[in-house]
């Protein structure tokens, strides 16, 4: 089974890819209709928001009792 780290890391990656995209995108469907373009961007735009919910999603599914880094670690009981 996957962990929520790793899944959180996988959506993440998947979100900069298709952020990074967006340029190659627009390239790929300038000869195409503008009625076309916009379809294509419209479902890019749709894909990308509803990869950034998942990720909020998952963020808020983490468990709250992780460490905070900037927290300094707890003391050992005696």
């Amino acid at each position: 089974m996957l962990t929520n780290e790793f899944r959180i890391a996988k959506v993440q990656k998947t979100l900069q890819w298709f952020e990074q995209d967006i340029p190659l995108l627009h390239m790929r469907v300038k000869e195409l209709s503008k009625e076309r373009q916009d379809s294509a961007k419209k479902f890019a735009a749709a894909m990308i928001e509803q990869t950034r919910a998942e990720l909020k999603k998952l963020l808020q599914q983490r468990p709250n009792d992780q460490n905070d880094p900037s927290e300094a670690p707890c003391e050992p009981a005696d």
